[in-house]
């Protein structure tokens, strides 16, 4: 009776699980279906998701979205963005709300383990950093021992807290508040002696800063943050989409392909460039796509150096240099890899 009863209860878990995998097999068709793609956006984060007076979202994560809907639609604006706090974000991805989650999120072994979640790229490599007011005197983090610091909860940003401090013997008093807008207006109101989050998101908050000018970002670097899209485990096809977004944008930057020339380089006579573009061979057809996937999303967002240098790089308001988010051929980690 109890080998009858485990083999029952074996049974019911393999049929939910078979349950899961085929809903989670069905985002691109209900993509489709839809007529529009749904994005887990940031609720404000200047550079990567904000969204203006009039509702007009930008954004490196916002364009990355736009590129999707490019890869579907051959329309970018086939897009609602849902903005989502830091604690619900996972959330809102797991239950179906959002089709995928592009919200400056660090893929972790927890998040992809325990959440039911996959990360098929690194749209953007970062680390935590500290902000602090240049009247403290302060030049470096190992200074703050005994500081006050204010963070947001739900983020990996409170472990690495912890961590840093503990693995340098100091003592800090932690001041955490459930958003990022909140955390943000009790630095800038004095709460705290220093701010705490992706350096990324110290140089876009810097911006709205009653005094940007008397704020400075300390040089250390207290984490690998490798941020970028989320999707719900088990469904493969989606993941492929997702991921071969990114590595078409790198791909076209690396072979010089640009909004402006697309068209131009579709005649080309380079192997890589033809199959990029789909001229040759059938890697758009393979995702569920059709062929011409990435001329799409050139065509209307550009490829990543673009898309990077108008939200976050030297053409935008936060002037963050390249850096680890360069290709690998010009020192960076960002690594294309092959459509063949």
């Amino acid at each position: 009776m109890k080998k009858a009863i485990a083999s029952l209860a074996l049974g019911l878990v393999a049929a939910s699980v078979a349950v899961t995998g085929a809903s989670a097999q069905a985002t691109l068709q209900s993509v489709k279906q839809k007529g529009e793609l749904i994005c887990g956006a940031h609720n404000g984060l200047a550079g990567f998701g904000l969204p203006d007076a009039q509702g007009n979202w930008t954004g490196l994560d916002v364009e990355f979205c736009r590129a999707i809907a490019a890869a579907i639609f051959d329309n970018p604006s086939k897009v609602r963005f849902i903005p989502l706090a830091a604690k619900d974000r996972f959330t809102a991805l797991q239950s179906g709300e959002v089709d995928v989650l592009s919200r400056n999120s660090t893929a972790t072994m927890s998040r992809d383990t325990q959440l039911g979640l996959d990360f098929p790229a690194v749209t953007y490599y970062d680390g935590q950093g500290f902000m602090v007011r240049k009247k403290l005197g302060v030049s470096s983090a190992k200074e703050l021992n005994g500081a006050s610091i204010c963070t947001q909860q739900g983020t990996t940003t409170e472990l690495n807290l912890a961590d840093f401090f503990r693995a340098n013997n100091m003592k800090y008093e932690v001041v955490a508040f459930a958003t990022s807008d909140d955390t943000f207006k009790a630095y800038d109101s004095g709460r705290c002696d220093a701010y705490t989050t992706d350096a990324s998101g110290l140089y876009a908050e810097r911006l709205r800063s009653s005094a940007p000018d008397d704020q400075v970002v300390l040089p250390e670097i207290i984490s690998k943050e490798p941020l970028g899209p989320a999707v719900r485990h088990g469904d493969s096809q989606w993941g492929d989409i997702v991921r071969w977004t990114h590595m078409a944008m790198l791909n076209a930057e690396e072979l010089g392909i640009t909004k402006a020339n697309v068209e131009q380089m579709k005649t080309s006579d380079n192997p890589e460039i033809k199959r990029l573009l789909g001229s040759e061979g059938k890697y758009g057809e393979a995702v569920g796509l059709t062929n011409d996937w990435a001329v799409r999303i050139i065509r209307h967002v550009g490829n990543y150096g673009e898309s990077f240098e108008r939200n976050v790089g030297e053409g935008s308001r936060l002037k963050i240099k390249r850096g680890q988010n360069a290709l690998w051929s010009k020192g960076g980690l960002q690594y294309g890899i092959p459509v063949r």
